[in-house]
């Protein structure tokens, strides 16, 4: 398997629109590795591609994809989900006629499908999707896997539970990918050890260099969201042989130098990982 690593932002992006910090501007000024769409990974060998943010589409397009196997939405979140329609712009042929439309296949975690009848209009627009013959939609049960291109990936709820985390296992290597929403969650015995997780980065509380509380003790998002401290110790129970973080929010204001830093001061205490940035390929 190889990870690309399509979009690395969180529900901000960087540079965020209109946005004068400095993150933003020195995004808006350099481009990659310092800027960052939203969040979305591609995995070579089975193609398979997990969430659709609203810029998808320029993300495929300056990707190394070849072709779009399957889909998988890790939850209903807007800047998980609100690319979807690139499935209608990979597949329809409006050129012939009949047309020959390359019907991609669509897997929907069993929370996901609830939550899509409710959200956004996913459910619709997806049975659309079924109508015109640009999709085959998969309704999964918890517990069920699927194969595609001999990799089982296997989705499972985490802690908040209308969310879902992946084990891709292929060739006696095993890779944990949890796009967001982390908060609670630890791993159990179930959990096998892995060649690479990739795990959100969490909400920085703190400053991690200058010591700066960044978000206030009381603030409510703290009551929703994991921390980066609070990811660093899920990152210490998995003992993952390699760890990415990614969904990497704007309003942290941590820019990529600063992560740069930081992943040294980490390794320095022993704390082995990486953030990863867009466009990133990492082989397993």
């Amino acid at each position: 398997m190889k990870i690309e690593f399509l979009g690395t932002g969180g529900a901000m992006t960087i540079p965020r629109p209109l946005c004068k910090c400095k993150v933003c501007t020195e995004a808006r000024d350099k481009g990659l590795p310092f800027s960052r769409m939203g969040p979305s990974i591609f995995v070579h060998g089975p193609n398979l591609l997990i969430d659709t943010p609203e810029d998808i589409y320029q993300q495929i397009n300056r990707s190394t994809i070849e072709r779009v196997d399957g889909f998988v939405f890790s939850h209903w979140h807007p800047d998980h989900v609100m690319g979807r329609r690139v499935i209608e712009s990979i597949s329809a042929d409006w050129i012939n006629y009949p047309p020959e439309h390359k019907t991609v296949d669509v897997y929907v975690p069993e929370q996901v499908g609830v939550d899509f009848e409710t959200f956004l209009g996913s459910a619709d627009h997806l049975d659309f999707f079924r109508y015109q013959g640009f999709a085959n939609i998969h309704q999964l049960k918890d517990g069920e896997s699927f194969v595609l291109n001999e990799t089982k990936i296997s989705p499972f709820r985490l802690a908040e539970d209308y969310v879902y985390a992946f084990l891709l296992e292929s060739e006696n290597k095993k890779v944990l990918v949890a796009m967001d929403e982390l908060n609670n969650w630890k791993p159990d015995s179930s959990m096998p050890e892995v060649d690479l997780a990739i795990l959100p980065a969490g909400i920085f509380e703190v400053h991690p260099l200058s010591g700066e509380r960044l978000i206030a003790e009381d603030h409510p998002v703290l009551k929703v969201e994991s921390t980066f401290d609070e990811t660093l110790e899920v990152v210490k129970e998995l003992n993952a042989k390699k760890v990415m973080l990614t969904h990497i929010e704007e309003v942290n204001g941590l820019g990529f130098s600063e992560l740069e830093e930081l992943e040294k001061k980490l390794k320095d205490s022993g704390v082995n990982v990486e953030f990863a940035y867009d466009t990133q390929m990492i082989n397993v």
